[in-house]
């Protein structure tokens, strides 16, 4: 049976979007490692950094949403915005600031590793907000993932403990932004895309990094008279982070949450090999035994994580089949006394 040309165009897209996402992915992680690296472009300003990408990003998007007007915002009151979205952005700002800053530290590679343990952090913090139920086989599950990354941990060769915790932090204060937007604002019936996303939260992450901006790398950069703005390095660095999460918006719009983490593990394989034979990254047999093993688990989630949503969808329709046929019965119920009644007259 021959497949349609629309069969085929859909398939290709798909293809294209996931290509695009995982170029742009890939790039800025690639680009902050070489601008944060001290044997690179030497620039170690991870909060300066995060800063130019919101500012960058934060302006871009109120163009597409307030001038352009591509994109709808959403109907927002300012409690709503206190309570739900400023909590959002300081979490969101703590995360970009901890994993920007353990590029100085650590390899692509191994970070690449240690982010694995989103799932766990996910749904271990579901479980504590009672978002997620406890189920002793997920919980199996996240723990061989846990250990998959330790025995990561154990084989590498650069191990840096502050460079290790500060991208654990950055995935416990990520695993809570996700766990407090379906809180905060999904169970209220806000959906946030990628780039409303932006909009909302992207000002609130500026005001909030620049508390520790001014301690921290204010003073350092005020004294450094060599210091200059490379806007050529600087603005394609904030352009590629822009784009990723146009491509964000546009995988997920057009495929679906599950192509975009299925596409994370192609992207996460690349940038191991990547920084093992070009940036010239030590990977040991170890790292990849561990990593295989958390590679593992996490697919393993995810296909959990599938099956669910189908037999949810499932559900679902057979409510709504449900709800048709007993609409179909009482209409039908309703014509046949009519009949009656018009005979009987």
């Amino acid at each position: 049976m021959a497949v349609s040309d629309g069969v085929v165009k859909k398939i290709v897209l798909s293809y294209t979007y996931v290509a695009i996402w995982i170029f742009l992915s890939f790039t800025v992680i690639v680009y902050n490692k070489y601008i944060l690296d001290r044997k690179m472009y030497n620039w170690p300003y991870p909060i300066s950094l995060t800063m130019i990408h919101m500012a960058f990003c934060s302006s871009l998007a109120y163009i597409l949403v307030r001038v352009l007007k591509l994109v709808e915002p959403v109907s927002m009151s300012r409690d709503l915005y206190l309570k739900s979205v400023v909590p959002i952005g300081a979490l969101y700002s703590l995360s970009l600031w901890f994993s920007n800053s353990a590029y100085i530290y650590l390899s692509v590679s191994f970070i690449q590793m240690l982010k694995a343990l989103m799932p766990v952090a996910v749904y271990s913090i579901g479980v504590i907000f009672k978002k997620e139920a406890f189920k002793n086989e997920t919980m199996a599950n996240m723990v061989s993932i846990s250990l998959g990354v330790a025995v990561a941990a154990y084989g590498e060769a650069k191990f840096d403990a502050w460079g290790v915790t500060l991208q654990l932090m950055a995935v416990a204060f990520e695993a809570t932004r996700l766990v407090l937007i379906q809180i905060l604002l999904n169970s209220k019936g806000i959906s946030l895309n990628p780039i409303t996303s932006l909009y909302y939260i992207a000002p609130c992450c500026l005001v909030f990094l620049s508390v520790p901006w001014i301690i921290m790398e204010y003073p350092s950069l005020r004294d450094n008279s060599s210091f200059h703005l490379d806007f050529a390095i600087f603005g394609t660095n904030s352009a590629c982070a822009f784009a990723l999460n146009l491509a964000v918006f546009l995988l997920v719009g057009k495929t679906s949450a599950l192509t975009m983490n299925v596409a994370g593990v192609v992207k996460d394989w690349l940038l191991i090999a990547f920084s093992w034979s070009v940036i010239k990254d030590t990977v040991t047999p170890i790292n990849l035994i561990g990593y295989g093993l958390a590679f593992l688990g996490v697919a393993y989630y995810n296909h959990c994580k599938l099956q669910a949503l189908k037999a949810s969808e499932a559900q679902k329709k057979a409510l709504q089949a449900d709800e048709e046929a007993g609409r179909l019965l009482e209409q039908k119920d309703g014509e046949g006394t009519g009949r009656k009644n018009d005979n009987q007259n």
